[in-house]
């Protein structure tokens, strides 16, 4: 009975979102382009399955990744985890590598699941002819995130500025920027906010949070959050420097003598 009630009360939370955007493309609709709604029939069936869809993912929030990811965190610093078979409990940041490399595993993995860059990935191989390989775009991003969640767990873990990290990491790109191919450098902006979307930011979100409650010293308000910057700045990076790497080895191919027979 309080499974039905919490539903009920995010599908009519959902609703309630939903209700603006549906006002304004009425709105511009009947009075602004004064045009008659169309396909009425079909517009409906399909705000009703995302309204539905959209407070099933909801409960599944709730139900499911949030409290999974918070449980990993706290797992993987519980002391008697960190202690191991001796018994004797390590301290200092080299002993939280299984948060780090648990953090880039669902980084890396969520990534790879991400509907939106999936998205972004097949229209960037269509436009480029096949030149871009969708499945190449994505696992570079997914090796961006995983890099850049595994940071942000050590910032959590050793208690280091946000800020010291996001500049050094925008001053890295803003470099880039300037010796990437052209074709390459909006790519490789959407890709970093393409991944924080609604497979990534759940876990990602539930992780900090975990990690700054287990972590001796750490407050969740202050460093629990910051890992989707890191997903999304990094993401960036490797896209930008792997544009930069095949376009150096293109240059250095065309450059080999042509060895005539």
């Amino acid at each position: 009975m309080t499974f039905l009630f919490d539903s009920t009360a995010v599908l009519l939370a959902t609703f309630r979102d939903i209700l603006p955007i549906l006002g304004l493309i009425v709105c511009f609709q009947l009075f602004v382009l004064r045009q008659p709604i169309p396909n009425m029939r079909r517009l409906i069936l399909g705000g009703v399955y995302v309204v539905v869809g959209l407070t099933l993912f909801l409960i599944g929030l709730q139900k499911a990744l949030f409290p999974v990811g918070k449980l990993m965190a706290l797992q993987l610093s519980d002391p008697v985890f960190l202690a191991g078979e001796g018994g004797v409990v390590r301290t200092g940041w080299t002993a939280y590598g299984w948060v780090y490399l648990f953090a880039a595993l669902i980084g890396f993995s969520t990534t790879i699941a991400e509907p939106s860059l999936l998205a972004v990935a097949l229209k960037a191989g269509e436009v480029s002819s096949g030149v871009i390989s969708p499945w190449g775009l994505r696992i570079t991003v997914a090796f961006g995130v995983a890099a850049g969640i595994s940071l942000g767990a050590f910032r959590i873990v050793t208690g280091t500025p946000l800020h010291v990290y996001i500049l050094a990491g925008y001053i890295i790109v803003v470099l880039q920027t300037f010796t990437t191919p052209k074709k390459m450098i909006a790519l490789a902006y959407d890709s970093g906010g393409v991944t924080t979307s609604t497979v990534t930011v759940p876990l990602v979100a539930a992780l900090g949070l975990g990690l700054s409650e287990a972590v001796p010293g750490r407050d969740p308000a202050l460093d629990g959050f910051g890992l989707i910057a890191f997903a999304s700045l990094f993401p960036i990076i490797t896209v930008m420097g792997y544009a930069q790497v095949t376009h150096w080895l293109a240059g250095r191919e065309a450059k080999k003598p042509v060895e005539h027979p």
